[in-house]
């Protein structure tokens, strides 16, 4: 089990998050975050005054997934946060030890598992 996490431009969320949802990858979580990498910074006037721009606004976008899923994220993410130019953002995979599903218990893999209309279906 792995933690796949991105730092990605904005306008590029629905691009990213329509590549993992064709992945097969529907868990995942969004925040807003704030960053400087090897974009050059950037001077912009507010009422009258100059302000270098230092950090930009990114999004992080997070989710584990089993083995499997591992490089289909990391193809997904690409495809879909790829413009080509400074600042399209970073990839970090990080190992996960557990995994626990609060509302049922379910633990590891199990708890990846995306839950599906039959499994909600009581027997």
């Amino acid at each position: 089990m792995k933690l796949v996490t991105a730092v990605i431009r904005p306008e590029r969320v629905q691009q990213v998050k329509e590549a993992l949802f064709q992945a097969g990858i529907s868990g995942i979580t969004l925040g807003r975050v704030s960053g400087h990498g090897g974009e050059q910074e950037v001077v912009e006037h507010y009422r009258g005054t100059r302000v270098m721009v230092e950090f930009r606004d990114k999004v992080e976008v997070r989710m584990a997934v089993s083995e499997p899923f591992v490089q289909a994220a990391i193809d997904a993410i690409c495809l879909g946060a790829r413009t080509g130019e400074v600042g399209d953002g970073k990839i970090f995979v990080q190992p996960l030890e557990q995994v626990v599903r609060i509302r049922t218990g379910e633990r590891d893999n199990a708890a990846l598992t995306p839950v599906t209309e039959t499994r909600l279906t009581p027997a």
